[in-house]
């Protein structure tokens, strides 16, 4: 009998169409459950995962059957759906188009763990472009097309 074994972990942040301030309180902490039990779904484990009012910041174990490609498609379809008719959602609510997604050793979760949940005391002096400049640049990914990536 064979066994596959996947201990892959990923970073992934992706914003509010833009970035309007639309992830209000009283619907993160609900939010973060619905995008947990959708990573669950698609045979991913949430480690974790945390929001400010215009993005969101998950580090999950990535699925040995899907792509990560998918699994976002996934978590932010359904989120948006899901967002556009909750009781604190918005409407007209959309995600942005791209995402940024990094790896993770599991020496290195700890940190990331941390950085995740500090988002709302980052984001009093840091935008959310700058702090991803700055994962880009940390994970070496330089090259990116920001009218892509900020629409």
């Amino acid at each position: 009998m064979s066994q596959s074994l996947s201990s892959v972990y990923i970073h992934a942040t992706f914003g509010t169409k833009y970035r309007k301030h639309l992830l209000n309180d009283p619907v993160r902490p609900e939010l973060h459950a619905y995008m947990s039990g959708i990573l669950y779904n698609t045979r991913c484990q949430t480690t974790s995962i945390n929001s400010v009012e215009d993005h969101v910041h998950i580090l999950f174990r990535m699925s040995k059957t899907h792509s990560i490609a998918y699994v976002l498609e996934q978590v932010k379809k359904r989120s948006s759906s899901w967002l556009k008719v909750h009781k604190e959602g918005q409407p007209k609510f959309t995600w942005q188009r791209g995402y940024g997604t990094f790896s993770v050793s599991a020496s290195g979760m700890k940190p990331v763990i941390k950085y995740i949940k500090n988002q709302k005391e980052r984001h009093k002096t840091q935008s959310y472009q700058e702090e991803l400049e700055y994962l880009f640049k940390k994970y070496g990914q330089t090259k990116y097309d920001p009218d892509q990536f900020w629409s």
